[in-house]
C-alpha cells in the first residue's frame, strides 16, 4: 500500500477535481434557462454548525476569522452542497547543524465534504480527508527540534515530524438552528478533531502554504487527529462555547488503520469572532496519556489565539498569534508561543513567516539524563511561493523557505550555535 498510495493520492486529486468542475458544469449549465436555477446555482455553501457564513468555519469545529477565503471547488448536487480541497507537496528538505538530516519526500490532503438541509431548521454535514504522507515512512521528515510519538512503538521520534495517517477525518455534524442568531449542533469523528486549539495549522490560511509543520505543534493543535471523539456546542451570534469527549491517545506507528478505544479525554472552548476579521478562541483540554511510550502520563492544555484577516483589493493578509501550555503529571508545565503571518497578492504570490518559541523536552533517548530537562528554543522562519493558476481549479506552486534556530547554550555542543535549514518544494493544490 505505501508504495501506491501516492499515485493514488494524486489521482483522487484530479478526479476529485474534475468530478466537482463536472458537478459545477452540470448544474450551471441549465441554470441559464431558469432565473430560479441561476439564483441557487450562485448561493454560496451553507455553514455547518450555525446561521453565519460558512467562511467562519475551519478545521473540525474551529472558526476562523469570517472574512476568509474559502478555498476549493464548490458544487451542488441537489440538496447537497460539496467543497474539495487538496494539496500534494514535493519537498527537498535539508536541516542544518549537527543533528541535521536531509530528505526528499511528499506530504499530502485530500478532503471532501457536503451537507444538506434537513427539515426547516437542521443541517446535516459529512466530511472525509486523507494524506498519503505515510507512503514516505513512518519516520516522517527530519525537523530540528520536533518531537512526539514514534516510528515503532518503541523509539521518540525526535527532530523529526511524524506521518499524518491516511484516514484523517471522517467525521459526522448536525445543527438545529434555533433561532436567526442561535443554534445547537452535535459533531462526531472517527478519527476527528476535538474543541481544544485554535484552527489545525494546515487549514489556516496564515500557515496553509507553509509545507514544515510548527515546532508548537504539540502545544496548539496536535489533537487535531483523534481515533474518537463527540463535540456539544451552542452558537449565540458571534460566540460559540463547546465541549468534547475524546480518546486522548495520539495515533500509533500503524498509519493506514482506524484506532478505537475509550472516550477518557475532555475539553472545552470558548470562540468570539467580535467581526468579520476577527477570530479568538480560549481553550482548556485534559487529554489522557497521549503518548503511547509515556502511558502513565496525563497532560493537561490550555490554549489561547487571535487571528486576523484583511483583504486589500487583491491581496489577502492573514496573521495568527497563539499560546498554549502542557501540564503533565509528572512533570513541569512548558509554554509556547507562535506568531505566524501570509501574505497572497493576485493569487500568484505568497509570503509567510513563522515565529515560534517553545520549552521543548524529549530532546534525548531514553536513558540519557537530559531525556526530560526543558530547553527554551526558538525559531524564525520565511517563505514564498509562486502559483500558476491553471483554469481556476488548480494551482502548481514553486516555493522555498528558510529557518533560523534560537539554540540555549548548553545545546551548542548537540545542534550548533544557530543551525540553519531550508526547504524548496512543489505543490499541486485544488482550489
Amino acid at each position: 500500500m505505501p508504495r501506491t498510495a501516492v499515485p493514488a493520492l494524486v489521482g483522487l486529486l484530479l478526479l476529485a477535481g474534475g468530478a466537482f468542475a463536472q458537478g459545477e458544469h452540470r448544474h450551471h449549465e441549465p441554470a441559464a434557462a431558469s432565473d430560479e436555477h441561476a439564483a441557487h446555482a450562485a448561493q454560496p455553501m451553507r455553514a455547518w454548525y450555525g446561521p453565519y457564513a460558512a467562511t467562519r468555519e475551519s478545521s473540525g469545529t474551529s472558526w476562523q476569522p469570517e472574512a476568509s477565503p474559502h478555498e476549493g471547488l464548490h458544487a451542488r448536487f441537489g440538496d447537497w452542497d460539496t467543497m474539495t480541497h487538496g494539496f500534494a507537496n514535493l519537498i527537498y528538505d535539508e536541516q542544518g547543524g549537527p543533528r541535521g538530516d536531509t530528505k526528499t519526500f511528499m506530504t499530502s490532503m485530500l478532503m471532501v465534504m457536503g451537507n444538506r438541509p434537513v427539515g426547516e431548521a437542521g443541517t446535516l454535514g459529512l466530511r472525509a480527508m486523507v494524506s498519503a504522507d505515510a507512503a514516505f515512512g513512518k519516520g516522517g521528515y527530519p525537523l530540528l527540534f520536533q518531537t512526539g510519538e514514534t516510528a515503532d512503538g518503541r523509539t521518540p521520534l525526535i527532530d523529526r515530524q511524524h506521518p499524518h495517517d491516511l484516514f484523517m477525518e471522517l467525521s459526522a455534524a448536525y445543527s438545529h438552528r434555533l433561532s436567526e442568531r442561535s443554534s445547537v449542533f452535535v459533531y462526531a469523528g472517527l478519527p476527528g478533531e476535538p474543541a481544544l486549539g485554535p484552527p489545525t495549522f494546515m487549514h489556516r490560511f496564515s500557515g496553509e502554504d507553509n509545507p514544515e509543520a510548527p515546532i508548537t505543534h504539540h502545544w496548539l493543535d496536535s489533537t487535531h487527529i483523534t481515533y474518537g471523539v463527540v463535540t456539544l456546542g451552542y452558537v449565540i451570534g458571534e460566540v460559540k462555547i463547546e465541549g468534547s469527549l475524546f480518546r486522548g491517545r495520539e495515533p500509533d506507528q500503524n498509519r493506514y488503520d482506524i484506532e478505537t478505544g475509550k472516550l477518557d479525554s475532555a475539553s472545552v472552548r470558548l470562540s468570539w469572532n467580535p467581526g468579520k476579521s476577527w477570530a479568538l478562541q480560549l481553550s482548556r483540554g485534559h487529554i489522557k496519556s497521549p503518548e503511547q511510550l509515556h502511558p502513565d502520563e496525563d497532560v493537561d492544555r490550555t490554549t489561547a489565539s487571535a487571528i486576523h484577516h484583511r483583504d486589500f483589493g487583491d491581496a489577502k493578509w492573514q496573521t495568527t498569534l497563539a499560546w498554549g501550555r502542557n501540564s503533565p503529571t509528572h512533570a513541569e508545565a512548558t509554554n509556547a508561543y507562535l506568531l505566524e503571518s501570509a501574505l497572497t497578492l493576485s493569487r500568484s504570490h505568497t509570503f509567510f513567516a513563522r515565529a515560534e518559541r517553545a520549552d521543548k523536552t524529549e530532546l534525548f533517548l531514553p536513558g540519557d539524563p537530559r531525556e526530560h530537562d526543558s530547553f527554551r528554543v526558538g525559531k524564525l522562519t520565511g517563505g514564498y511561493i509562486y502559483d500558476f493558476v491553471m483554469e481556476g481549479r488548480f494551482k502548481v506552486g514553486l516555493g522555498g523557505l528558510v529557518s533560523k534556530f534560537n539554540v540555549p547554550d548548553e545545546l551548542h555542543p548537540v545542534y550548533g550555535a544557530s543551525p540553519t535549514s531550508f526547504m524548496v518544494f512543489a505543490r499541486l493544490r485544488i482550489g
